[in-house]
């Protein structure tokens, strides 16, 4: 009896091992998913804001070319004050998509994380399965009372 007990021991230790070890797979995986959708995601929006930049730059030039020529007609330096700001959102839009604007933001972001985490810290803190079960449970006790009153305005019983 006691080779058998030693067996099924043995054997009940295998699976927990292997059970460990597709999990951290499976987790390993997960991970890798989800920050190869969040390198698309970025990438995406940094496309989007490359895109941005080129209507912007060709507004930007003709709007100048606007300006200088309505300089010259009228020479009143006031209509080449829009330059001033329009050069600054180019200039920042520019450092957006080609400069090294997302690396210093990522050093601002590690740096949050790292002194100032309380910054992004949830209210409440992270939610528990509890909180999540009584929360499921509050919103379905609502869409049954909302069922009921409604059948009831509506004069159905």
């Amino acid at each position: 009896m006691g080779n058998v007990n030693k067996a099924m021991s043995e054997s009940v230790t295998r699976n927990q091992e292997f059970m460990l070890a597709s999990q951290r797979e499976q987790l390993e995986r997960q991970i890798h998913l989800q920050n190869e959708m969040r390198e698309k995601m970025l990438a995406l929006q940094i496309a989007r804001s490359r895109e941005m930049l080129y209507w912007f730059g060709a507004f930007y030039i003709i709007a100048g070319v606007g300006m200088i020529a309505g300089y010259r007609r009228s020479r009143k330096p006031g209509t080449l004050v829009p330059l001033l700001p329009l050069t600054f959102i180019l200039g920042y839009q520019t450092d957006m998509c080609y400069g090294s604007k997302l690396a210093r933001l990522k050093m601002e972001a590690e740096n949050i994380l790292g002194f100032e985490r309380e910054l992004v810290a949830l209210p409440g803190g992270l939610p528990t399965p509890a909180s999540l079960d009584e929360a499921r449970m509050r919103q379905e006790e609502a869409r049954r009372l909302n069922k009921a009153m409604y059948q009831h305005k509506s004069g159905h019983y």
